[in-house]
């Protein structure tokens, strides 16, 4: 299960990509340790065309996991986007593509502890996106906070490739490495869309970083 991630590269590698449109999130910085309810840059349509935003991740937790709990922490991951909850949110105007640099999965060790294996399309960390939704949503998601009304997002899940399953053996992010596949899941027909979800090719990824809760972009 995927709950740390990095962003690293440049804005503008961002909207050449996934052919954004219009930028609203300002200067954006590096972002080496992206943790869950954490804003992070996202792609998704509107009336203008592809907009680059930021938003909160994780998507709602399903309500029959909330009962007795005053806080909503969130769904990152989601490996069944046909389930009643998440189909809410498979049409268009709710996908979105989320940039990273590189993914962490935890790393099991013999002393029962299990530090971040960060995997990147090798050491230079091109960029690639999650196959993600998104939706507007109001809700506790810090008790200090009290009820905000906040844009979530949250990345489609399936079977990992040799690498990640080496490490982390239930799962891996959906990838898209190409502007084909941004424009599939972006606009394509659900059925279409959806058969993005699918591991990366065995060979691809590579560790970059071992147990460190960030990973900084590479040394120039």
């Amino acid at each position: 299960m995927c709950n740390l991630f990095s962003m690293t590269t440049n804005q503008q590698a961002i909207r050449d990509l996934a052919k954004v449109m219009v930028d609203r999130i300002g200067n954006l910085p590096p972002l080496p340790g992206v943790y869950p309810n954490m804003m992070a840059p996202i792609v998704r349509n509107s009336a203008e065309g592809r907009e680059l935003v930021m938003a909160r991740w994780g998507m709602p937790t399903p309500p029959r996991y909330l009962v007795g709990k005053a806080v909503d922490r969130g769904v990152t991951n989601i490996r069944n986007p046909q389930s009643p909850h998440w189909r809410l949110w498979l049409d268009i105007a709710h996908r979105c593509v989320v940039p990273f640099t590189s993914f962490a999965e935890p790393e099991p060790q013999p002393d029962g502890s299990r530090p971040p294996a960060w995997f990147a399309f090798g050491e230079a960390r091109p960029l690639a996106f999650f196959a993600g939704i998104w939706c507007q949503w109001t809700s506790v998601r810090k008790a200090k906070d009290g009820e905000t009304t906040d844009d979530l997002f949250g990345f489609l899940t399936t079977q990992p490739n040799r690498e990640v399953g080496a490490i982390h053996p239930k799962a891996m992010p959906v990838i898209l490495t190409t502007r084909e596949e941004i424009d599939r899941w972006m606009t394509a027909p659900i059925d279409e869309a959806l058969l993005l979800q699918r591991s990366l090719p065995d060979g691809t990824l590579a560790i970059v970083a071992r147990a460190t809760p960030e990973d900084p972009a590479p040394s120039k």
